[in-house]
């Protein structure tokens, strides 16, 4: 069983960020010391820091009643990769805190604990907060811009990752039932930490679902300039030696960790006109892009790449975001096909057929044709 220790292994430079080197460590409970059917916050140990210095921290929650199932979510919140959208006296577009405005008690979707439909409500939950710009898969720090407007970020999202992981695989350390997910900027990294999670929970049954965050088809190249800036070059690993810097892009996650893991059930949901995607895709340098169609490239990449079927696709219409933490979870449709419905099937294990909606523009609600 692959660990991930990660307590006093990293080194940060932290007086350039304003961090005091002699701050006291932090307490960190164990799993028998959390409260049943509440989220707790766990403070991040040594190591672990959000882009401008500010603490890591991440949520958990104990499964009302004992359980061996386990949800593992990554968070959105955007990305930033130069100066203009890391400097948070400029027009950054990400989260560069954990909060409480982070905190899951409220919020909806897999978290909405009261709906009869969710079909997560008896399972141990693990959120993994993002703060750091780089999907969660950064390791380096990293100055943008020059003189008066230079501005150095703290890409540690692979870091506060693998803390978090860490904490969950030593205080939960068997499951029966592991469904690993992510919207946004969390969706990207998920497939790529099943691996740790399937070397982890090897008797686990694993499924994996990336929310919002299928278009982005490095079309333009500067997706290798976005992971060089962020290290994540660095912490791939052994299973990507054979795929260069250049042929590296988000579908390779999906492609790599499911062939090492060829019963491991992978899956995303996308939004056909989803306007975050378009937004950050225009920002990266491609004007008026055609998302459907990248969606739908993408797509067929992961197809292609994969040695057998364990990757199938959820394509709504409409332009909406993030559907997995809100109550659209409940409300959209394809085809006919609920959302709700689908997702359910992947998390009790039963087969899914790819569904793509037929008029894309606008969102399919629940039971609309009857």
């Amino acid at each position: 069983m692959r660990k991930f220790v990660l307590v006093c292994t990293f080194l940060l430079v932290v007086t350039a960020v304003g961090v005091a080197q002699d701050a006291p460590p932090v307490e960190i409970p164990a799993w028998d010391e959390l409260e049943a059917g509440a989220w707790t916050n766990i403070p991040g140990p040594e190591g672990t820091i959000c882009s401008n210095g500010t603490p890591y921290s991440f949520y958990v929650r104990p499964a009302s009643e004992p359980s061996d199932k386990l949800l593992i979510h990554f968070q959105g919140g955007g990305a930033c990769w130069m100066q203009g959208n890391c400097d948070l006296t400029a027009n950054p577009t990400y989260d560069p805190f954990v909060d409480e405005s982070d905190d899951p008690t409220s919020a909806g979707g897999i978290f909405d604990f009261t709906n009869p439909a969710n079909p997560f409500t008896d399972y141990n939950m693990v959120l993994a907060p993002y703060c750091t710009g780089d999907v969660h898969i950064g390791d380096a720090q990293t100055t943008y811009g020059g003189g008066e407007t230079e501005v150095t970020i703290n890409h540690n999202g692979y870091k506060n990752a693998a803390a978090v992981l860490d904490w969950t695989f030593t205080n939960i350390p068997t499951a029966s039932d592991v469904f690993v997910t992510g919207c946004s900027g969390g969706a990207i990294p998920s497939p790529f930490y099943v691996w740790w999670v399937a070397e982890n929970y090897g008797d686990a049954r694993i499924v994996q679902l990336g929310d919002a965050a299928g278009g982005y088809r490095n079309v333009t190249g500067v997706l290798t300039d976005f992971l060089g800036s962020w290290g994540t070059f660095d912490i791939l690993g052994e299973p990507y030696a054979d795929v260069s810097n250049e042929d590296m892009n988000f579908e390779q996650f999906y492609i790599v960790t499911g062939n090492l893991f060829p019963d491991i059930q992978f899956a995303q949901y996308n939004a056909a006109h989803d306007e975050v995607q378009v937004g950050f895709i225009m920002l990266a340098g491609l004007a008026e892009p055609d998302l459907p169609q990248l969606l739908a490239d993408n797509l067929a990449d992961i197809k292609a790449g994969l040695q057998q079927d364990n990757f199938h696709s959820f394509t709504a219409g409409g332009s909406g975001h993030c559907v997995t933490v809100t109550p659209d979870l409940y409300t959209i449709a394809s085809n006919g096909v609920p959302l709700i419905d689908w997702v359910t099937a992947l998390a009790k294990g039963e087969p899914v057929d790819d569904v793509v909606c037929e008029d894309c523009s606008e969102a399919e609600q629940v039971g609309a044709d009857e």
